[in-house]
């Protein structure tokens, strides 16, 4: 089984930056792909960003597309998401996961592993 452990969260002006990370430990040799989620406040947890494990294809929902980057770190275990021109909309838990699926899947049910989840706040 996986462990992911999600950090580099916290408070940030609007238009800010902020970079995630998640570090994958356990048996990591069933993961695909890699997914980051976020949940605000009193919503439903929606899908953000995804990449293959193996590296290169990847997947942004609309509303960050342009803004946010996913990426597999060279120590192969840990999977970023850089977050730009932060917005108080992007506030929210941000959560990463894995999925056996080798396609980059956005529903959350394809994932079987998630993190602890680590909280973005931005202030207007």
């Amino acid at each position: 089984q996986v462990q992911l452990v999600e950090s580099g969260g916290g408070l940030v002006q609007a238009g800010g930056s902020l970079r995630l990370s998640c570090a994958a430990s356990g048996r990591t040799d069933p993961i695909y792909t890699m997914g980051w989620f976020r949940q605000a406040p009193g919503k439903e947890r929606k899908f953000v960003a995804a990449t293959a494990w193996s590296g290169g294809p990847t997947k942004y929902a609309d509303s960050v597309s342009g803004r946010f980057t996913i990426a597999r770190g060279s120590d192969r275990n840990t999977v970023y998401l850089q977050m730009n021109g932060l917005q108080p909309l992007d506030t929210a838990i941000y959560y990463c996961a894995t999925s056996p699926s080798r396609v980059l899947v956005v529903a959350e049910g394809f994932y079987n592993s998630w993190g602890q989840g680590t909280q973005v706040t931005v202030s207007s």
